[in-house]
Order: structure tokens, then C-alpha cells, then sequence
């Protein structure tokens, strides 16, 4: 069972899948020279229906993917196979679906995309971004959400975020660049021994290759990103897009329009020449650290 979470981990999940095979027949289709209307009349659908199969955002029915690549004049019986192959891996559920009773539905898609992305850039004011929160941390910050859930659904979304951050060490481990409001620092979540250890954490990640972390210390007054944390994350997957993740109290928010990404692109730009520079991430976090000891 570990070696199957491992691949799809791998793989990158459902939504990563449908994104590729959306994007791949949106392709063919143009390159065949059919409107959505006409395609979608092929596979007794509509116009929308093939909309939201070329975003990823519906499961594939084998039949209409069948049609489709017909339609498409697509004849190689190899990459009918490949494609099928997309189709029937898009309709699988994730490894974290065994956490399905306690994990909220637009937030499976989040995490699909997380465990493909290549580099995961973030901006947060008020958590330690869950990727590098310790058990301790994430449980004080869970609760806080879930103030009447009882101690066995706090452990399960416990369990879950501690198993998303195995991300981090696999050999094809994405480049997490996080930025921290200084409040993010200050704010005692969970107490102060919680925060004293999850610092100390944040320290020993900045010795990792494949993560940076900066802060925004208070006293840089205003800057480019005041508005609220958001993340972007990039793929290695060929016609993928940057995609921008901004987190709600019951929702989250999907950007994948290039005028809002380069917007949101250019922000966190800004903010990693704004922040303290990565080098001198350490000393700050044991200056903070210093001051909790000794208070």
C-alpha cells in the first residue's frame, strides 16, 4: 500500500490528470479546426461540457474521450491507449480520499496540485505554511478551525497534514519558497513552547536545499503583497499553467488567468526583494527564538 501512495504522490493526483488531459484535447480539437459546440454535439453534450472537460474540472467518461480522439481524426492505436490510460487515471482517487470523512472538498484539489507542483512560491500572514508546520503547530492551528471537532477528527487532520509534507523529501521534491510576515513569528499559536518549537523547525529547513524562507519584518511599513497570503504553484507537466491559490475560511480560490498570475507573480517578486534576504533568515528566527526563551 506505501509503494502505490508513493506513486501517486508521484503522478501528482486526479487534478493534475484532468488538467493534462483537458489540456491535451483542447489541443487536438483546435488543431482539427472543430468548435466546443461541435464537439460537444459529438459526444451528445454541450458546449459547456466540453469547456469544463479542456479545464480539468469534470471525470472523463471513456466513451466520450473515445469519441472525441474520432472526431479528432486521431487513428494511432498506441496513443489511443495513452490517452485512455490519462482518462482512467484522472478518475482515480487520490491517496489522501482515506482521509475523505475530514477533509474538505475544495481542498482536495489544492493538495493534488501541491503534490505535483515543482516549485510552490508563498506569501502568509498569520500560519506557518502547513508544508512547514510541526505536529504540534498544525494541531493548535487545526483546532482553531475546528473548535468543537472532537480529539479523534483533530488527530485525523493532524495525521493528514503531516503526511502532505513527506512531499518535501521525496528525490523529486518541489522548491518551496516561503515568505512570513513577522506576525506570523510573533503570534503564539498553540502557546509558546509550541511556537518556540516550531521556529526552532524553521530553522533547521533553512538548511534544506530545496527550501528558502524569508520574513517580512515589521518595520518595512508597507509592501507589495498587504492584501493577504495567496500561494503559486508551477508544474513540470508540459501545458500546465501557473496556478494561484488564495484559502478562504470554507472555500479556496483558483486563479489559472494569465493576467491574474502575472499579477500575483509580480507581487511575490517584489516580496522577495522587499523581505530580509534568506541568508539572514536564521538570525532572525533565533533573535525571535532567543526572546521566547527568555520571557
Amino acid at each position: 500500500m506505501e509503494a502505490r501512495v508513493t506513486d501517486e504522490r508521484e503522478s501528482g493526483g486526479a487534478t493534475v490528470r484532468r488538467l493534462q488531459l483537458g489540456a491535451h484535447l483542447r489541443a487536438l480539437r483546435r488543431a482539427a479546426g472543430f468548435t466546443r459546440d461541435q464537439a460537444g454535439y459529438q459526444i451528445r453534450g454541450s458546449e459547456s461540457k466540453i469547456s469544463r472537460m479542456e479545464l480539468g474540472r469534470v471525470s472523463f467518461k471513456e466513451r466520450d474521450v473515445v469519441d472525441l480522439l474520432k472526431l479528432y481524426g486521431v487513428e494511432d492505436p498506441a496513443e489511443h491507449r495513452r490517452v485512455l490510460t490519462m482518462a482512467r487515471e484522472a478518475n482515480e482517487p487520490s491517496w489522501w480520499h482515506a482521509y475523505g470523512d475530514v477533509l474538505d472538498t475544495w481542498f482536495q484539489n489544492y493538495l493534488d496540485l501541491e503534490q505535483a507542483a515543482e516549485l510552490i512560491r508563498t506569501y502568509e500572514i498569520q500560519f506557518v505554511p502547513g508544508l512547514l508546520q510541526t505536529d504540534a503547530y498544525a494541531r493548535a492551528v487545526i483546532r482553531l478551525g475546528h473548535d468543537n471537532a472532537a480529539p479523534e477528527e483533530i488527530d485525523r487532520r493532524a495525521k493528514l497534514r503531516m503526511a502532505r509534507k513527506q512531499v518535501l523529501h521525496r528525490q523529486d521534491a518541489p522548491r518551496l519558497w516561503a515568505v512570513l510576515d513577522e506576525a506570523v513569528l510573533r503570534r503564539p499559536i498553540g502557546g509558546r513552547a509550541v511556537l518556540r518549537e516550531q521556529i526552532q523547525s524553521l530553522i533547521d529547513l533553512c538548511d534544506s536545499p530545496n527550501v528558502r524562507i524569508q520574513v517580512m519584518p515589521f518595520d518595512s511599513g508597507g509592501h507589495a503583497a498587504a492584501g493577504g497570503a495567496f500561494s503559486i504553484l508551477r508544474f513540470p507537466h508540459a501545458k500546465l499553467p501557473d496556478v494561484v491559490y488564495i484559502e478562504h475560511l470554507t472555500s479556496g480560490l483558483y486563479l489559472e488567468r494569465r493576467e491574474e498570475v502575472d499579477h500575483y507573480a509580480a507581487a511575490i517578486g517584489r516580496l522577495f526583494i522587499e523581505a530580509e534576504h534568506p541568508s539572514r533568515t536564521p538570525t532572525f528566527l533565533r533573535k525571535i527564538l532567543a526572546e521566547l526563551n527568555g520571557s
